[in-house]
């Protein structure tokens, strides 16, 4: 009766059934491999306890959902496409973020498939490698303290296609108008500009001469916005 309780009801003499020995043993596996990654990817970062929480049970997850598929192709793609309308975060994650996902369904997989050690290794050898290129702060651009996001603000009579490009070229190697938005009820204008400085000791003197043309409104100047979450994701708190 017992031995019942761990069969399909629609299992037929050609469908191997998993012996619940098996299936705790990957299981088992799948949630210790994902404890590893989750640690790897608190070593040096900024996390959210949710995030990590949810890596670590992510490849016991995979692990079972495989385990179920068993060899059933129409299955195997059904569940495929139910993970692709899956939301793991409510809000954007980073790229880093998403790797760790793929990482962490990756090695679920593996351990559904019954490659136990394999699974190991790859937790043990990707995690070790994501945390070691974190700890080198690989990738990074060493001149990013150059690149700006610039608003300035302008009175809706001022023609913004040329006013300000005299200015940018003596203090930037390169600049881009990215955004036109109008504001206080058409008012007025917020322009928007990516930015790479020639050198940072200029940029008190750049908001001087841009405040002379705009009319004294408001200017703002800071981090490239493509660039901040990244910046996030590899500061620790």
């Amino acid at each position: 009766m017992f031995a019942n309780l761990f069969q399909g009801l629609f299992d037929t003499d050609m469908t191997s059934v998993i012996a619940v020995t098996d299936f705790l043993l990957c299981v088992g596996s799948a949630l210790i491999a994902g404890l590893m990654l989750a640690a790897f990817y608190m070593y040096g970062s900024r996390y959210s306890k949710s995030f990590v929480a949810t890596l670590a049970l992510l490849p016991a997850v995979v692990c079972v959902v495989i385990m179920m598929v068993n060899g059933n192709v129409g299955t195997g793609v059904a569940v495929a496409g139910a993970f692709s309308l899956v939301r793991f975060r409510s809000a954007p994650g980073s790229a880093k973020e998403i790797g760790a996902i793929f990482l962490a369904m990756g090695t679920g997989l593996i351990m559904g498939m019954g490659y136990l050690g394999y699974g190991f290794l790859c937790a043990a050898l990707l995690g070790s490698v994501s945390a070691l290129y974190n700890t080198w702060d690989f990738g990074s651009k060493r001149k990013s303290a150059r690149y700006r996001t610039l608003h300035i603000t302008i009175p809706e009579d001022l023609d913004y296609t040329d006013v300000f490009e005299s200015i940018l070229k003596d203090y930037a190697s390169s600049h881009e108008l990215t955004m036109v938005k109008t504001t206080n009820m058409g008012s007025l204008f917020r322009l928007t500009y990516n930015l790479t400085l020639k050198t940072e000791a200029k940029e008190k003197e750049l908001i001087d001469k841009l405040r002379c043309r705009n009319g004294n409104l408001e200017i703002t100047v800071s981090a490239q916005e493509t660039l901040i979450s990244e910046m996030i994701s590899r500061n620790p708190e």
